[in-house]
């Protein structure tokens, strides 16, 4: 009997959801034949990828990343270098320096690790220094476009999943590259 009333309560809940759907797609209907939605869309990746400074920003986190791994490379020549010793002469070596020559080689390993580690989040923060003044400069434009053409909805091409068609016309990405002085 409890069972029924739990059902009973989801068959209510069902009927008030589609409701209210239909109340908001009515209203929404309504609307809609007053005042159309004015619609577009942009591609931010051709955007960003036209703007001057990004090929800057691309050169300096380049650079900062070669930075790193002309050093992590340095360490891994030495890391084969002191393995390769070791195999060696490994034969020839005591127990407690077979012990020392292996902890140097661990030791280095552990360096290289914390290195590659701290590399990747050092880069990860340059590329958001990098780029956040663009990011920001080419949304201060998109949105400016946006209110001077009183667009309601800008939808992004480039984000998967979101802009599955549209007509060229209702391309913004040429209004906003303009607005930024970018051919």
């Amino acid at each position: 009997m409890h069972f029924k009333k739990i059902k009973d309560k989801n068959t209510i809940m069902k009927k008030i959801m589609i409701f209210v759907a239909c109340s908001i797609f009515t209203g929404n209907a309504l609307f809609a034949q007053t005042e159309p939605l004015k619609l577009a869309y942009i591609n931010s990746t051709a955007l960003l990828s036209s703007m001057p400074e990004k090929a800057k920003a691309d050169s300096d986190v380049a650079k900062y990343a070669k930075s790193f791994q002309d050093q992590i490379d340095i360490m891994m020549k030495d890391y084969q270098t002191k393995g390769q010793d070791y195999q060696a002469h490994e034969k020839t070596y005591t127990d407690a320096m077979r012990e020392v020559k292996m902890k140097e080689i661990t030791d280095l390993q552990n360096r290289i690790q914390a290195i590659q580690e701290s590399a990747q989040e050092k880069l990860q923060q340059k590329k958001s220094d990098a780029y956040q003044p663009i990011i920001d400069r080419a949304d201060k434009a998109l949105k400016e476009v946006a209110k001077e053409k009183n667009y309601d909805f800008i939808f992004d091409q480039a984000a998967a999943g979101v802009l599955v068609f549209a007509k060229d016309m209702y391309d913004i990405t040429p209004v906003v590259k303009a607005k930024l002085g970018i051919k």
